[in-house]
Formats: structure tokens, C-alpha cells, sequence
């Protein structure tokens, strides 16, 4: 996704698993590469983890 990804929409390249098609690969985008999930961020189960990087995206959005 050259241009970037909107919230809320998956990564093309995720798979049906959840995981990313590019991981390990040199053509990942630097931004995947560079991010380091903490704790804080990961919660204790994916509906909290989902929930509490939607509430990011919301407070950080443009224009929000």
C-alpha cells in the first residue's frame, strides 16, 4: 500500500491467517519493519489488543 492504509482496513498483505505475507522479506515497508509492540499494546487477547488500536487510531487521526 504505497500511499498508506486507512484505519480500520486490513493490510493487503495480511493473511488469511493473521499473519503478514512480507514478514522477513526486504520488500516490507520500513514503517512494519521499525514498529515495536509493547505489552500495553498487545493486551491480553485480540479483542482487547483491537480495541485498544482502534481507540489509537481515533485519538491520532487527522483532523481528530
Amino acid at each position: 500500500m504505497p500511499h498508506g492504509k486507512p484505519a480500520g482496513i486490513p493490510c493487503v498483505q495480511l493473511l488469511p491467517d493473521l499473519r503478514c505475507a512480507l514478514f522477513g522479506k526486504p520488500e516490507r515497508p520500513a514503517f512494519c519493519v521499525s514498529l515495536r509492540p509493547t505489552e500495553e499494546m498487545c493486551r491480553a487477547t485480540r479483542e482487547e489488543s483491537l480495541a485498544y488500536l482502534t481507540g489509537l487510531e481515533s485519538a491520532t487521526k487527522p483532523g481528530g
